[in-house]
Order: C-alpha cells, then structure tokens, then sequence
C-alpha cells in the first residue's frame, strides 16, 4: 500500500486493520495464557504468569524499541525512493538487533534469580515465576526475528502477511496450552513451552516469507556492509525509540514491583487487568503505529500538506475508537475479570475492577499519546517522544508510590497514577506541537 496516495481516512483504516489484528493475536499469546492459568491452575500461578509479563516486556523493549525505530528509517527511504539505502539499513539493522537479542536472551538466563528479587516476588509465588521465565527466555531471538521482519513489511505498506502467520501460531499456541495443562496435567512450565513453540514458527515462517516473495528487501551482496553513516542514522531513530520503550517499561516494571507488595492477590488481579487493559487499548496503540508510518512516507516525499490533513484525520478516528472502548471496559468490567480468574475468587475481581474502571475510562489519553509517538518519531524528532515517555511514567511511578501510601487511596492510588501521566504527557506534546506548527508557518 502506497501511503501517500488515495484517501486519507480509507488509507489509514485499511492500513490499520491488518496491523490491529496481528497485534490483537499477538495479545492473545499472554491472554489464553492467563486465562488457562487462572482457571485451571489458580490465582498463585496466574500472579507469577502476569508479573513475568511484565519483567519481559520491559526486557523485550530493548529490541523491539529498536525494530521500531529501524522501521521508520525503512519508511523513510521507501517514500523518498532510496532503494538501495533503504536495503543497506535493513541488513545493518538486523545484524545489529540480532546480536542484541541473544545478548539479552543471555543476560535473563544468566540472572533470572537477580531479577525475582529486584520486583520482591513473594516466596508463595516465585517458584513459578521463575519455572515459567525459565522456559520462555530461550524464545527471545524468536520475538525478535518475527518482529523485525513485521516492521520490515509495514514500513513499506505491506500489513497483512504478519498477520496469516500469527493467526496459525495463536491457534497453536492455545492449543498446546490446553495440551500441557489438561491432558498432561502440567503446570506453568506446560504454558511456557506453548509460548515457545508458537513463537518459533511464527518466527520461522514470517522469515521463509519474506525470503521468497519480497526479494525486493533482501540487500543485494555489495549493499551488505557495515556502513558508519547507516548506523549513525539507525541509531538517531532506534537509540532513541530503544531507550524510549525501555524507560517506559522500566517504569511499568516498577509499579509492578510495587504492585507486589500489597501480595498475592492483588498480583493476581493487576495481571488480569493489565491483560484486558492491553487488549482493549490495542486499537489505539497499532493506529497510532500506522499513523506514524503515514506520516513518515509522506514526510520522506516532502508530502507536508497530506502530512497535516492525515494529523487531523486520525485525532477524529483515535477518539471515535477509544470512546466506545472505554464504556464497554467500564460497563462490563465485572464479567471481563471473571474470564481470568473464578468467581469465587471475590477479593480478586473486586480489586481488578477498582482498576479497570479508573484507568479503563481514560483511553483517549493514551490513544492520543500513541498518536504523539508517532508523529515526532516519523517528522525525525524521535528524543520528543522520548521525552513524552520521560513525563507520562515518571508523573505515574512518583505518583503510584504517593498516592498508595495515603490510606484514603490505597492501592487505588497506583491506578489513577496512569491516566494522571497521560493528561499531562499529552497537554506536553500538544503543546509543543502547536509551537512547531506556528514557527513554520512564519
């Protein structure tokens, strides 16, 4: 799909809706674990599951804060008609993340014991987080490798090829969820070795198919080389979208940290409602991701009229897709809850709730953040969106560990941290936006 032809609105929907489902399926890795965990293996197994989410999302964004970034140079070569230089960055990309995945896959194996002890995991609980972590590390190359090449196809409009081969690989993976535990009675490590298994061969494939039909993206022998400048510009956007992801989680891997103190079973109900947080504010996230490859083609052709019309065309659809969700996690929190964990696990639901409905009825500060994101990182200003990040998590961990220790607010206090880090993240970014905006037009 060419993105700086044709109808702004269709071009966007269309782009999205491939790249929405992928990331839909992609969810439903961690989802159908943390249901089958909670429903057949109990809330003990179903707090390691959801904490171990986190510290691997934080791990992850290393790499994939980087795929992100190579992404939006690939873009923009691709819509200034650079070829060759757009070929010669995709093999000093993946040489570069390759060799940083298995270097961080070395480094979670290595000091997995390290790490359960920073995030104060309680004793009835680590045993099977670190069972579970133990398992799913060795997929890391996986993640990256099928990520890479995901962000390799988008940047040049191609959306839909990620998503065959995750639906084959989300199948899979609840299948032999349901394999391990049921038929062969196992616990969380039976979870983890799903995961892996499906990882692998939606990496694999994702791999073979770009091989054999987008010949047109495999750098050609002398376009294999090292080259300072392509490395220099790589870093310009992957430094700082890595460093940006990886502060981001950082901060979420410390809520988490503080999130365990209170025990067990708010654990437990954190992990389910960040679970169907992540799900329900997905749209949000991948449109914000198509904007920015938008964006970032237009910008490469110097197509700054388009670029504006597509900034005002996605503000009205982000909020036209976070409103709707946000009612619907309101309305029907109670029954959302109840898919992760028994009904007789009262306290349990009544606490993800709480959490639902006070993070859950502010989406459309984060759908604008994501749209923030984007557009700085595709407009070559990827430290804004650093910076962005820098507020919206430090506003929420200060104020997490504020609030939470004020008895009024209790834990409460750590989730009305998150839509507080937004509002003033976005007012930031809007703001500066408009400065931007009036300085090119004198």
């Amino acid at each position: 799909m060419d993105l700086t032809q044709g109808n702004i609105r269709k071009t966007l929907i269309l782009f999205t809706l491939p790249m929405l489902l992928g990331a839909l399926l992609q969810q439903c890795y961690n989802v159908a674990d943390s249901i089958i965990v909670g429903q057949f293996l109990g809330s003990m197994s179903l707090a390691a599951v959801g904490s171990a989410y986190a510290l691997m999302t934080f791990l992850l964004s290393i790499f994939l804060g980087l795929c992100l970034g190579s992404g939006t140079v690939f873009s923009l070569h691709y819509g200034a008609g650079k070829l060759s230089l757009m070929r010669t960055s995709i093999y000093v990309s993946f040489v570069s993340i390759g060799l940083i995945s298995l270097a961080v896959m070395a480094v979670v194996i290595g000091f997995l014991d390290f790490f359960l002890h920073l995030l104060h995991v309680p004793s009835d609980v680590y045993p099977f987080m670190r069972s579970y972590l133990n398992i799913v590390s060795w997929g890391i190359p996986f993640v990256f490798l099928y990520n890479f090449c995901a962000y390799l196809l988008r940047s040049v409009g191609e959306a839909l090829a990620p998503l065959w081969f995750l639906v084959i690989s989300v199948i899979l993976n609840i299948g032999l969820d349901l394999f391990f535990v049921i038929y062969l009675h196992s616990d969380v490590s039976g979870v983890a070795w799903a995961t892996l298994l499906a990882q692998g061969i939606a990496a694999v494939t994702m791999l073979i198919y770009t091989l054999l039909k987008r010949k047109d993206l495999i750098p050609r022998r002398e376009e294999c080389k090292m080259r300072k400048c392509v490395l220099t510009e790589l870093l310009s956007f992957s430094g700082i979208t890595c460093l940006q992801q990886s502060v981001m989680n950082f901060g979420i891997l410390m809520v988490q940290g503080l999130v365990n103190s209170f025990g067990a079973v708010v654990m437990a109900a954190f992990a389910a409602g960040v679970k169907i947080d992540s799900f329900a504010y997905m749209p949000m996230q991948e449109f914000g991701n198509a904007f920015s490859t938008f964006v970032a083609q237009n910008f490469g052709a110097s197509n700054n009229q388009r670029v504006r019309k597509g900034i005002r065309t996605a503000l009205r659809l982000s909020i036209a897709f976070s409103l709707p969700i946000s009612a619907l996690v309101f309305i029907f929190a109670p029954e959302l809850m109840a898919c992760f964990v028994p009904l007789s696990d009262v306290e349990v639901i009544h606490i993800g709730v709480s959490y639902l409905r006070i993070e859950g009825a502010f989406y459309i500060g984060i759908a604008i953040l994501f749209l923030l994101y984007g557009y700085y990182r595709a407009i070559r200003m990827p430290q804004m969106s650093f910076i962005l990040t820098i507020f919206s998590l430090g506003i929420r961990v200060v104020l997490a560990y504020i609030l939470s220790s004020i008895s009024a607010f209790g834990v409460n206090g750590i989730w009305w941290s998150i839509p507080i880090g937004w509002a003033i993240a976005d007012a930031i970014g809007c703001g500066y936006y408009y400065i931007l905006k009036r300085k090119f037009a004198e």
